[in-house]
């Protein structure tokens, strides 16, 4: 059985320009996020993507846009809250008033 690399998001240098949805030429100094658990596919020119995908894809200069990339991520990746006994929890408090 062999087993593929699944990710959901990736910071990459951003491309000149973009043709008929290949990439034509040379990259910039700044860099974009994709995240597919928001919609986005890398193929897509920023151009073709929603306004709130363009925000999140930046631009952005490359130290910021390790930052940016991390926190998006941590969006979609919250940990999950246990209570004290160790079993998964939707919230609440788990404190002497329960």
């Amino acid at each position: 059985m062999t087993s593929a690399a699944v990710w959901t998001g990736v910071l990459r240098r951003r491309l000149v320009r973009i043709v008929e949805d290949r990439a034509q030429g040379r990259y910039t100094n700044a860099f974009e996020i994709i995240c597919c658990d928001c919609g986005d596919h890398p193929d897509r020119d920023c151009r073709h993507v929603s306004a709130e995908l363009q925000r999140i894809r930046g631009p952005y200069p490359m130290a910021a846009g390790v930052t940016a990339y991390e926190e998006h991520l941590k969006l979609h990746h919250q940990p999950v809250q246990t209570t004290r006994g160790g079993s998964a929890c939707a919230g609440g408090s788990d404190g002497p008033d329960d």
